[in-house]
C-alpha cells in the first residue's frame, strides 16, 4: 500500500452545481461521466471527492459498464426484482394519494442507491477504465435534478 501525504492547504476547496438532465422515455440509462468531469475541471479540483447525488425518489445514481447489452440486462434485472404487475400500497387509492401510480420507480432506485462518492485524483475522477456514472431514469420522462459537490484540494493549493 502506498500511502502519499500532501500539505494541508490553507483553504479548502468546495464547490456544488446542480445539472439538469432531461430524459426522453419512463426507464432509462444516462451516462453523466462527461458533465462530471466537465464539473472536476470546472472547479479547479485537483485531489478530493465528487458527491453526486439525485434529487428524486424515482431516480438512481450508481457507477458501472455503459454498454448497451449491459445496460439491457440491468433493465432486466429490475423489472424482474421489481415487477409492474405486483400489487402495491403505494398505487392503491385506498392507501396512497400518489397519483403517479409509480411504486415500482420507487422501490428499483432503493436498489441501485441515490448518491455515488468519487474519488478525484490529479483532477481527473479516479474510475476505472469502464466505470461510468449512470443516472437511472425509473418514472420518466421528466427532467431531473443531480447535485453535485466537489471538495478538496485546489490546483496549486489556490481556490
Amino acid at each position: 500500500m502506498q500511502v502519499m501525504s500532501l500539505p494541508l492547504p490553507s483553504e479548502w476547496l468546495v464547490c456544488a452545481d446542480t445539472v439538469k438532465v432531461t430524459t426522453d422515455r419512463k426507464v432509462g440509462l444516462y451516462n453523466l461521466t462527461d458533465r462530471i468531469v466537465a464539473f472536476i475541471e470546472k472547479t479547479g479540483l485537483q485531489e478530493g471527492i465528487v458527491v453526486v447525488t439525485t434529487l428524486h425518489t424515482t431516480t438512481a445514481v450508481f457507477i458501472n459498464e455503459f454498454q448497451d447489452a449491459l445496460l439491457r440486462d440491468i433493465q432486466q434485472v429490475l423489472e424482474e426484482l421489481v415487477r409492474e404487475d405486483q400489487f402495491y400500497y403505494h398505487n392503491c387509492d385506498d392507501y396512497s394519494d400518489c397519483e403517479r401510480r409509480n411504486a415500482t420507480a420507487h422501490l428499483r432506485s432503493l436498489l441501485l442507491g441515490h448518491q455515488v462518492v468519487i474519488p478525484v485524483h490529479q483532477g481527473q475522477p479516479a474510475v476505472g477504465t469502464w466505470q461510468n456514472i449512470i443516472l437511472a431514469e425509473l418514472d420518466g420522462p421528466r427532467t431531473r435534478s443531480i447535485h453535485v459537490q466537489a471538495m478538496g484540494i485546489p490546483r496549486n493549493g489556490r481556490m
